[in-house]
């Protein structure tokens, strides 16, 4: 990792949900889900840490605690924030939250990622 990496360091992005980030199981219901909330707050965490990982570096999930607390309609968009709170070692650890274009906050908690060296990990 690059000597810029630090706590306090921030990233936003906004999404448009569609289709596929349906509910599936709410049949008639348009509702944006949990999986897919989870992996845009994942996205966002990779890419506030990438321009900071070094040449051969990746980032990979290790742990999730998310709250999803509040539903939103596909179709609308949603603001994903991530902070990176602690870094230990390789293990970074970030404040996630989502927010929707009413101005609901519809999810918030913490993820954790590893930076590895891709190679090293297929190389054994």
């Amino acid at each position: 990792m690059k000597s810029g990496i630090k706590p306090g360091l921030k990233h936003s992005q906004t999404y448009a949900t569609t289709e596929r980030m349906r509910a599936p199981q709410l049949a008639h219901a348009d509702v944006f889900s949990t999986p897919s909330m989870i992996g845009l707050m994942e996205g966002t965490c990779v890419r506030l840490t990438a321009p900071y990982l070094d040449e051969g570096e990746n980032s990979v999930g290790m742990h999730v605690d998310v709250h999803h607390l509040a539903p939103t309609k596909i179709g609308q968009s949603i603001t994903i924030a991530a902070e990176i709170l602690e870094i230990a070692g390789n293990k970074i650890r970030y404040a996630v939250s989502a927010v929707n274009d009413a101005g609901v906050k519809i999810g918030e908690g913490t993820h954790r990622r590893a930076v590895i060296r891709p190679k090293k990990v297929a190389d054994g």
